[in-house]
C-alpha cells in the first residue's frame, strides 16, 4: 500500500511538473485606434502569429483619424483578424491558455470593440481574460526581439499621443519621470506633415521628405531645464509662423530640420536621464520608434546598450499586448468580466 502511494504521488509530481513546464500561449487583441490586430504568442516571446487590418487608407482622405469610422471599421475586421491569426498559429481554441486586450488608452469606440470582444471569448471558452494598457504592451515589443532587455532600464515611449520616459526596474514596475506637457512627438509630426502639405500619416510623409532634403532651417529646441518632460508644441508652432509669412520655399528642408529638431530633444533627454538613474540599458517604443533618423541617433550616440523592436512592432500590433499579457499571467494577474476601456489610461 505504501509503494502504491509513493507512485502516485511521484506520478503526480511528475504531472505537476509537465504542466509547469507547458508553453503558455495567449491571444492578443489590439484596437486602440485605427489598427484591428490579433495575434498569439508562446511564453511571451515566441511569434506564433500576428495579424492586422490597417485603416490608414481609408482616413488618409480625412487627413487624420474619424473614431466613428474607426469603431466601424473595427466591428467588420476583429473576428475575421482573430480567425486569422488562429489559423496561422496552427491552434483551436484548446491551445490557448488566455486571452489579453487593450483597455486603454485610446479612442472609446475603438478599445470597446476588442474588449466586448475579448470578453465574450473570455466568458464562452471558460479562459483567464488580462486587461493590457496600450504604452505597457508597446514596451513589451522589447521582447520579442530575442534578446531580453536588462533591469533597470530607461523606456522612451513616442507615439502620436505620448512622449514618455519611463524607469522600469522589473516586470511592471515602472517610474514616470518624464512626459509630455503639450503636444506629443507623433502628434507634432502629424501637425508638421500638414502645415508642409505633404500628407498623412505625419510620420511617415516627414520621414520620407527629409531624405530629399537638408537641415538647414534654425528651429528652436524646449529643453525645460530642471525637468525631464517634453514639449514640442513652440517648434510647431515656429514652423507655423515661418509658412505663414512664406519664409518656406523647400518643403523637403523644412521636414528635415523639423525631424532633426525633434529626434535631437527626445535623444538627448534620454540619454540624460538614463545616465542619472545609471541604468543599465535603454529601449525604445511606439509608432515613432520606426522613424529610422530617431533609431539611428539614439543607438550611435548612447553610451549604453539600446533595443529597439523591428519596424513591424514598433506601430500598434497585438503581439506586443500579448507579450505583456503573459508577464502578468506567470504572476496570477487577471481581469474579471467586469473590465471596462480607459480612453485616458496612464500608466503606473
Amino acid at each position: 500500500m505504501i509503494g502504491q502511494m509513493v507512485a502516485n504521488l511521484r506520478k503526480a509530481e511528475s504531472l505537476q511538473l509537465i504542466c509547469y513546464n507547458q508553453n503558455v500561449r495567449v491571444l492578443g487583441i489590439e484596437t486602440s485606434c485605427d489598427e484591428t490586430a490579433a495575434a498569439v504568442i508562446e511564453d511571451g516571446a515566441k511569434i506564433l502569429s500576428n495579424e492586422i487590418a490597417s485603416q490608414v487608407e481609408i482616413h488618409a482622405r480625412y487627413g487624420g483619424i474619424v473614431p466613428e469610422v474607426a469603431s466601424r471599421q473595427h466591428t467588420l475586421s476583429i473576428i475575421p483578424i482573430i480567425s486569422a491569426a488562429m489559423t496561422k498559429a496552427g491552434l483551436d481554441w484548446g491551445g490557448i491558455d488566455a486571452i489579453a486586450v487593450t483597455y486603454g488608452p485610446g479612442l472609446a469606440g475603438s478599445l470597446l470593440t476588442g474588449v466586448n470582444t475579448a470578453k465574450a471569448i473570455a466568458l464562452a471558452r471558460s479562459l483567464p481574460l488580462i486587461g493590457i494598457n496600450h504604452l505597457e504592451g508597446h514596451i513589451y515589443a522589447n521582447w520579442l526581439t530575442g534578446n531580453n532587455p536588462q533591469f533597470p532600464l530607461v523606456c522612451l515611449i513616442v507615439s502620436g499621443g505620448h512622449s514618455d520616459l519611463v524607469l522600469m526596474r522589473g516586470h511592471g514596475d515602472y517610474t514616470l519621470l518624464g512626459r509630455t506637457r503639450d503636444d506629443a512627438a507623433g502628434e507634432a509630426f502629424d501637425k508638421a506633415a500638414r502645415l508642409l502639405g505633404l500628407g498623412y500619416p505625419g510620420g511617415p510623409v516627414i520621414e520620407k521628405a527629409a531624405l530629399n532634403g537638408k537641415n538647414n532651417i534654425a528651429l528652436p529646441k524646449s529643453w525645460i531645464k530642471g525637468s525631464h518632460d517634453f514639449s514640442f508644441s513652440g517648434v510647431k508652432t515656429f514652423l507655423l509662423r515661418l509658412v505663414e509669412e512664406g519664409k518656406i520655399t523647400n518643403p523637403a528642408d523644412a521636414a528635415a530640420s523639423f525631424q532633426h529638431t525633434v529626434v535631437e530633444v527626445l535623444v538627448t533627454k534620454t540619454i540624460a536621464v538614463a545616465l542619472e538613474y545609471e541604468v543599465r540599458q535603454i529601449i525604445l517604443a511606439g509608432g515613432v520608434a520606426a522613424n529610422k533618423a530617431l533609431r539611428q541617433a539614439l543607438t550611435s550616440q548612447s553610451p549604453l546598450p539600446v533595443s529597439i523592436p523591428p519596424m513591424s512592432l514598433c506601430t500598434d500590433n497585438a503581439a506586443m499586448i500579448a507579450a505583456c499579457a503573459y508577464y502578468k499571467f506567470q504572476k496570477g494577474y487577471k481581469s474579471d468580466l467586469s473590465l471596462d476601456v480607459v480612453p485616458g489610461l496612464k500608466l503606473s
